[in-house]
């Protein structure tokens, strides 16, 4: 999954005159499913020549059900026509108006230079964005709401071409009735990936939606270099500091597994994360004294939940103190980091930058490989 195919196929016929005319439009009917996508699972782009399919395999953990979606060039609606039974939605590219749900979306629009499609979003206070707060406090983004009980009515009537939706395990009352009003919903599952690259890589997906699969392609390939070359500067560091992450919640803490993206990041910052070794989906639920016997005496803390100060620690639980990382002062967090109303940046922009992330947990780490860096997420509590 992780070895180079010839891009540079693509690449080298990037002279279109028109981004909506990019080669990939214009090749006969083949899987280039391959060649668009290195790292992520999740979905995959067929060309067709005149069309495109995009296929969502995993909208959800264990997903047993693909959506499959025809994208068609503006140009082409009058001499395409496909059964609307075989696909979850028939759209029109580049998309003009959409609604995306997740904060994680709004990077990728911002990244291609579209975000004033951007109509609507369920709760407007957490986009931390300055560029896209900007259209928010200009009136051309509409707040909808939360995300669990969209205000469809608002939805409806700014009539989106498509909104862009995620799902727990499928069952969402609003997305049914969002879907019998004619307008698409597309499950995106980045948050489903396994590894920091392959979220990173779902760039390629709205890449699709705006036809600008060259330029979707340039970005994450910069992004991937950049992580790539971090990761190679700190594998010359011998000295790996040992990590310990999370919290407790309701009496139970909960910390990355060893085969989660977390820990992947951790790896490749070439620190002794101390839970590398313990597999499982999602995150580790264990007892405040496991953690403390294995994590008593790391030397840094990491995430440790929302707390945003060492008093909240502290005051949250007394036993906390105990730890030596508390006692040194090294226990860093991203969620001092925010925008104007309070969205914090990490949850924001973190799945689609994993190279400034992973260049966080260096200059944490090895703050010597990176002398001139400052961290963009992660800060001390102080």
């Amino acid at each position: 999954m992780r070895k180079l195919f010839p891009i540079l196929l693509l690449i080298i016929c990037f002279a279109c005159k028109d981004n909506k005319n990019s080669i990939t439009d214009r090749l006969p009917a083949k899987d280039y499913s391959e060649i668009i996508r290195l790292h992520a699972e999740g979905f995959s782009i067929i060309n067709h020549g005149h069309y495109k399919v995009l296929t969502i395999k995993s909208p959800w953990p264990k997903a047993e059900k693909s959506f499959k979606y025809a994208l068609i060039p503006r140009e082409n609606l009058a001499t395409i026509t496909l059964n609307s039974d075989e696909y979850d939605g028939i759209i029109a590219t580049p998309v003009e108006k959409i609604v995306v749900t997740s904060t994680t979306h709004i990077p990728a629009l911002e990244l291609l230079g579209v975000e004033e499609t951007l109509v609507g979003f369920p709760g407007t206070d957490y986009i931390s964005s300055e560029k896209t707060r900007a259209l928010i406090n200009a009136e051309s983004i509409r707040e909808l709401g939360k995300n669990e009980g969209i205000n469809t009515e608002v939805l409806l009537e700014l009539q989106p071409e498509v909104v862009v939706g995620f799902g727990i395990d499928g069952n969402n009352k609003t997305f049914e009735t969002i879907k019998k009003s004619g307008i698409p919903v597309m499950y995106n599952g980045d948050w489903v990936e396994k590894s920091p690259l392959a979220k990173a890589e779902w760039i390629k997906f709205f890449g699709a939606l705006y036809n600008k699969t060259v330029e979707a392609d340039s970005i994450f390939n910069s992004i991937e270099k950049a992580y790539n070359d971090a990761k190679t500067l700190a594998s010359k560091v011998k000295n790996t500091p040992t990590v310990l992450s999370g919290a407790l919640h309701k009496d139970v803490w909960y910390l990355p597994s060893g085969t989660s993206p977390e820990a992947q990041l951790l790896k490749d910052a070439n620190v002794n994360y101390l839970w590398q070794d313990v597999a499982g989906e999602g995150s580790l639920a264990l007892s405040f004294e496991a953690v403390f016997t294995k994590g008593k005496s790391a030397d840094i803390w990491l995430s440790p939940s929302y707390y945003n100060s060492l008093e909240a620690l502290k005051n949250a639980n007394e036993h906390y103190t105990e730890f030596d990382a508390f006692k040194n002062k090294t226990v860093y967090s991203f969620v001092n980091v925010t925008g104007a109303t309070g969205g914090v940046t990490y949850y924001e922009e973190g799945t689609a930058r994993p190279d400034l992330v992973l260049k966080d947990i260096i200059k944490v780490c090895h703050p010597e490989l990176l002398p001139e860096y400052e961290t963009h997420f992660f800060k001390p509590l102080e």
